[in-house]
């Protein structure tokens, strides 16, 4: 375990010009002071580590020191082969680019490690779409994706409703999410937004007509960026936005356990959440259940998807949903009389 983290610091500190005991702390999540007696390990054992004190200081490597234990164990090759998704890498164009890569990975293997890209293959497929869904690779995926490795800006066409729009578009990220490629791109150096990649028509390069690109028509990346952070952020956003109406339900214990997995969970864990953990021992069926206010995408939807909960559930409001669960539990009543 500690040889293993070794080798991770000093792969660390070759990769990057200096870093502090708690960017390292953080990297190999143990403590600084781990950090520190691993760092004396390791001058100890004649890597050429260096501290530099002060505000500013951190751990270096010197001389332009590079180990050579960057040979793979089993676990670790098998992780690489599995790093690519191969549905997403053909509709970027880079199915080439990715086999010739594993060629060159599988060549430096051990001789005993080199059936790790089967192995792998054989245990572990993504298929990304959801159940009934053809996947589809929007006509310009490739052309964004080249876009986006060369922080090259584009001229963009996009389909909005009815009408087509025109923008300056920095792309810097494609996310792939339930078989819908996304683009996360800053509109003309400022805001960044979300789009669609099977809603563009056309894509084209900016020529360099301003100061922050260079000849080839590249725009200056910023480096604080998060691509992860970004999306996760902009997916709550987009479902909080989708969740406009709100209705008040009486739940059994039962109906508040299954509340999150037949609506949105996060807005079902967090209505039931709110509600506390006493329940209403005066209600109709004296079972102590809850009262909660849940917010939904619409009455339709809160209909379609509390239908599921059954007897578990009882909604309060607003009126004309409660209206509608009363003549679907008397049509039901009906059929099993």
């Amino acid at each position: 375990m500690r040889a293993a983290r070794l080798i991770r610091l000093v792969l660390l500190l070759q990769s990057r010009p200096s870093m502090t005991g708690a960017e390292l702390a953080r990297e190999l999540e143990v403590s600084e002071r781990t950090v520190t007696r691993d760092v004396a390990a390791l001058s100890e054992a004649g890597v050429p580590v260096y501290a530099d004190r002060g505000r500013s200081g951190g751990y270096r490597l010197v001389g332009g020191y590079r180990t050579r234990l960057t040979g793979l164990g089993r676990t670790e090759a098998e992780a690489l082969f599995l790093s690519g998704v191969p549905a997403a890498l053909r509709g970027m164009g880079l199915a080439d680019a990715a086999s010739a890569a594993r060629l060159k990975v599988s060549a430096a293997l051990l001789p005993e490690l080199r059936d790790a890209s089967h192995t792998a293959a054989q245990r572990f497929h993504l298929d990304a779409p959801g159940w009934w869904q053809e996947p589809e690779t929007p006509d310009l995926l490739p052309a964004i994706a080249d876009a986006v490795w060369d922080d090259r800006r584009i001229t963009a066409r996009y389909r909005r409703r009815d009408t087509e729009v025109e923008r300056a578009l920095e792309p810097y990220g494609l996310v792939l999410k339930a078989g819908v490629w996304y683009l996360a791109a800053r509109v003309g150096g400022g805001d960044f937004r979300v789009y669609r990649v099977d809603r563009f028509t056309a894509v084209s390069p900016t020529a360099a007509d301003e100061g922050r690109l260079d000849r080839h028509g590249r725009f200056d990346r910023l480096a604080d960026f998060d691509l992860p952070g970004f999306w996760e952020e902009r997916a709550a956003q987009f479902v909080r936005s989708l969740l406009r109406e709100k209705v008040v339900l009486r739940l059994t214990g039962e109906g508040a356990r299954r509340l999150p997995f037949v609506t949105d969970r996060t807005a079902g864990q967090e209505a039931v959440a709110a509600a506390g953990a006493a329940g209403d021992p005066d209600g109709p069926d004296g079972q102590g259940r809850i009262t909660v206010t849940l917010p939904v995408e619409s009455l339709d939807v809160a209909y379609e998807q509390l239908l599921a909960l059954g007897p578990e559930a009882e909604v309060l409001a607003p009126p004309e949903l409660r209206r509608r669960f009363a003549a679907a539990a008397a049509r039901a009543a009906e059929v099993y009389r």
